[in-house]
């Protein structure tokens, strides 16, 4: 079976299933495995480089707005790739192909692969989009063995932080301008042991003014800015520390976003335990200095 993925988290899974030798196509983003970056590209920002977080989020308010699209689909190497199936996704324009444009070019092609849109809102969602691409790939019992460990993983942190007082955490998806956390983001906050704060579980994150952030009782600040590592979120989260744009007393965390938080995929249960590392080092250990890094007050 040929595959081609339009989504990191779809690669994660993929790989995570034990297909990865029958990925032929990613995206510019797929990096994890590392193995993802020997594929052929398929897929690749339409934004120019190098643009600040309030550049980016004018520039994809506008072309979104306009109809515009903010990817490139490379359709020459979609045909000469003739794949089986391609997993792409219909729940955020600003993540990856439109699903639209992947039906169009496929049509347009004359190719047979079968599209498979994946469409988590929640965490448990996510854990059953991996069965959904197990049961594509041929691989159900790969994907029912991979869901029990994860589950067996969030039940084990569970039982860490029952006990314990669960302190209220705001998580900023983006900085300039302000968006808290939407989608499963706030289901990884419960898991580890927090309670969120200023969230839409299971929706859209949303834009909030600098008012609202400084008026929501954290107790603790994630900053995991979609998109980004752990360097450029500590930047972020230190600006914003400096520029007194989080809650007075809050303790202020910068994590490695695009890894742990952001892609809808294995990985986001490695985001609640990172949540629990941050939160109740004494019951679950300390964060990992690669994953996440507070952030000292001003």
């Amino acid at each position: 079976m040929r595959i081609v993925s339009l989504l990191p988290a779809a690669t994660e899974i993929v790989f995570a299933l034990g297909c990865g030798d029958d990925l032929v196509g990613v995206t510019f983003e797929c990096d994890h495995p590392t193995e993802a970056r020997s594929r052929r590209v398929v897929s690749t920002s339409a934004l120019p480089d190098g643009l600040s977080p309030a550049e980016i989020d004018a520039i994809v308010s506008q072309r979104i707005a306009a109809g515009e699209d903010l990817y490139r689909l490379d359709e020459q190497a979609l045909a000469d790739l003739d794949a089986d199936v391609v997993l792409t996704q219909d729940l955020c324009a600003v993540c990856a192909v439109d699903i639209t444009r992947v039906d169009q070019a496929l049509k347009y092609l004359g190719c047979t692969a079968e599209p498979v849109t994946l469409d988590p809102q929640t965490l448990d969602e996510v854990l059953e989009s991996i069965a959904i691409v197990g049961n594509v790939l041929d691989v159900p019992e790969r994907a029912r063995a991979v869901i029990a460990e994860l589950r067996a993983r969030l039940e084990h942190l569970g039982d860490a932080t029952r006990d314990v007082v669960h302190p209220r955490v705001l998580t900023l998806e983006w900085t300039d301008p302000a968006f808290t956390a939407g989608h499963w983001v706030p289901d990884l906050v419960t898991a580890g042991g927090g309670e969120p704060v200023l969230a839409n579980p299971g929706h859209d994150s949303i834009r909030v003014s600098w008012d609202d952030v400084l008026a929501a009782p954290a107790h603790v600040v994630i900053v995991a800015p979609c998109g980004y590592h752990l360097d450029a979120s500590y930047d972020f989260a230190v600006n914003l520390v400096a520029a007194g744009r989080v809650p007075d007393g809050a303790d202020v965390w910068a994590v490695d976003a695009d890894s742990y938080f952001v892609r809808p995929g294995p990985r986001l249960v490695d985001g609640a335990e990172l949540v629990a590392q941050i939160l109740h080092p004494d019951r679950v250990g300390p964060s990992p200095v690669d994953r996440a890094r507070p952030v000292p007050s001003a």
